[in-house]
Formats: C-alpha cells, sequence, structure tokens
C-alpha cells in the first residue's frame, strides 16, 4: 500500500492547503512518486499547480463524497497520496471520505489559545470516522506558523505542545515556522530541500514505516 497522509481541520484558513502541496513536494524530492488530491470544492491545490505551470507529480481533483473508493482508479504505481481535505464544518461528508483512505491524518494547529479549542471536536469527529475504517488511522498534530522554527522548552509554542499533549494527542516533532516562504509561496514553483517541510516528510516516512 502507498503512504497516504491526509490535512484535515475542522475550520478553514489553518495551512491544509499549503501544508499538503509542500508535503507531496518533499515527498517527490525524497525519491517517492506522489499524487495529490484536491478534495477541497474551492479547487486551490489545483488552481496552484496551473498557475505554477504544473507540478512534477499529478494533481487530481476530487470533491466528492466517495473519495476513498475512487482515488486508486488515478493511483497507478505512485508510492504515496496527500489529500487536501476540505474544512469538516462545511463538508462534512468529503472530508469524512478522505479520513477514511488516508492512513495519517495529519491536523495543522497554529499555537494559539483559540485554536487548541477547537481540538475537542475534532477529537469527537475523528472518533466517529475511526469506527467506518477496517484498520485505524494515525493521528497527528502539526505545529504550523509557530513563533520559532524549531520546537523551544518555553514560549507560546512549547506551551500549546505540552497542552496537546497532555489531552493525549501526538504532536509531531517537526514544527512549520511562520514564514513568508510558506505563507507567500502560493501559485509558484515549490523547492523544499533544507525546509521543514522536508523534516516533516522524513519524519511522517519513520511514522508509517514503524506501523
Amino acid at each position: 500500500m502507498p503512504l497516504s497522509f491526509a490535512f484535515v481541520n475542522l475550520k478553514p484558513g489553518v495551512g491544509k492547503t499549503t501544508s499538503a502541496v509542500w508535503l507531496a513536494h518533499a515527498l517527490h524530492e525524497s525519491g517517492f512518486s506522489p499524487l495529490l488530491v484536491d478534495g477541497d470544492p474551492a479547487g486551490s491545490a489545483l488552481r496552484w499547480s496551473e498557475l505554477a505551470d504544473g507540478f512534477p507529480f499529478p494533481v487530481v481533483a476530487l470533491p466528492v463524497g466517495d473519495v476513498h473508493r475512487r482515488v486508486n482508479d488515478f493511483l497507478g504505481n505512485r508510492q504515496a497520496v496527500v489529500l487536501d481535505a476540505p474544512q469538516l464544518e462545511d463538508h462534512p461528508r468529503i472530508a469524512r471520505s478522505i479520513m477514511r483512505y488516508a492512513g495519517e491524518w495529519i491536523v495543522p494547529v497554529t499555537p494559539a489559545p483559540i485554536e487548541l479549542d477547537r481540538m475537542a471536536p475534532i477529537r469527537s469527529e475523528m472518533g466517529d470516522v475511526q469506527s467506518l475504517r477496517a484498520t485505524p488511522a494515525g493521528i497527528a498534530v502539526l505545529l504550523n506558523r509557530t513563533n520559532r522554527p524549531d520546537a523551544t522548552r518555553t514560549g507560546p509554542d512549547a506551551d500549546a505542545r505540552d497542552a496537546l499533549s497532555e489531552r493525549g494527542f501526538d504532536v509531531l516533532n517537526t514544527q512549520i515556522a511562520r514564514l513568508d516562504l510558506y505563507a507567500q509561496s502560493f501559485g509558484s514553483a515549490v523547492k523544499t530541500e533544507g525546509s521543514a517541510y522536508m523534516e516533516l516528510a522524513e519524519e511522517l516516512i519513520k511514522r508509517q514505516d514503524a506501523a
């Protein structure tokens, strides 16, 4: 089975599309051959690829409620699938279908109190979808738009990491800093060498190998 990662959250604007695009590029640069699935009706990932004159891997728009049944029709011999899910609160059927397919659910979270407060309903949604799966998906929180590039022992990033861990969430070691490099990259070509997303790809590959 290919590696499969879905970026999910209740709300829009948390960096799902940016993370999905950058992770797919990081996997490509790591020697994998990814498929990027744009499940958001807004079609941002697909539009990004068009503005960038194409990505070095296929992008498929599947904003439909049976994504989990259709992804393999486009897979071929691809070694990884990255899925950009729409926000659960507005498009629950599509998002849940994506979650039924992906082996790992990644929840991008900004280290802010309002974002941490939303994690309880996300957990409830995840529990509902896990009951529909033959095997449980892995769940990981990605600290996104952090104040520092790397994890620190003090400050709001560390406080958020501790709070999430205390609530039982598995927080990835990699975190994505608040940088224009990522925030302003929509529509442009992406190079991930030396970036946090290359570190993210390496961490996620190790997680799925271990699983």
